[in-house]
């Protein structure tokens, strides 16, 4: 079962897809990201990338997120997220994508930067570094922009060592098979 932790919407369960195609971050993952991205959180655009339920970016508006888009590429799944977003009542700022990372880049590019960016895709794609460089390379991040990623690897770079001319690991947890990493663009 799946809620929100705390702030406007807190207590409120939240609808996930049927079966195996997703795997939603877990509670005590969720606590642990949040926590390290409490005071960051207030008035900021948020991007949840590979969304599943909406979970990440629900809970970054009920904490005070400015906005949230929401980007998956099933059908289904974006059918939940507006669901949730109902649910909770988070409707101001929110904003529901149908569609795959690159041609969700084309679309936005140059129109809108990001503050936080959660990207938690299929672990068996190894992506999220290498979505994070797309975001950059399409203009998508600012220079304070966190982004948090959910992977399997505890060396985030390992699927995309080039990233890390671009990016720098602010803080690392592990979660059972789960890594939280949270990173920011090098200065």
């Amino acid at each position: 079962m799946m809620r929100i932790i705390t702030g406007k919407a807190r207590g409120v369960r939240l609808k996930t897809l049927e079966g195996d195609a997703t795997r939603p971050t877990s509670e005590r993952c969720k606590e642990a990201l949040f926590s390290m991205l409490q005071f960051d959180i207030e008035g900021r655009d948020v991007l949840d990338l590979y969304a599943g339920s909406g979970q990440l970016g629900l809970e970054a508006l009920s904490r005070g997120a400015s906005s949230a888009t929401f980007v998956d590429k099933s059908k289904q799944a974006t059918k939940i997220i507006d669901e949730n977003i109902i649910k909770t009542k988070l409707l101001d700022g929110s904003r529901v994508i149908c569609s795959d990372v690159a041609d969700f880049v084309r679309t936005v590019r140059g129109r809108k930067k990001f503050d936080i960016v959660f990207i938690d895709p299929p672990y068996a794609l190894r992506c999220a570094v290498q979505s994070a460089k797309t975001l950059y390379d399409a203009g998508l991040l600012k220079p304070t922009t966190i982004i948090a990623c959910e992977s399997e690897e505890e060396d985030i770079f390992e699927a995309c060592p080039e990233a890390k001319d671009i990016f720098e690991v602010i803080k690392h947890k592990k979660f059972g098979v789960a890594n939280i990493t949270l990173m920011g663009v090098k200065k």
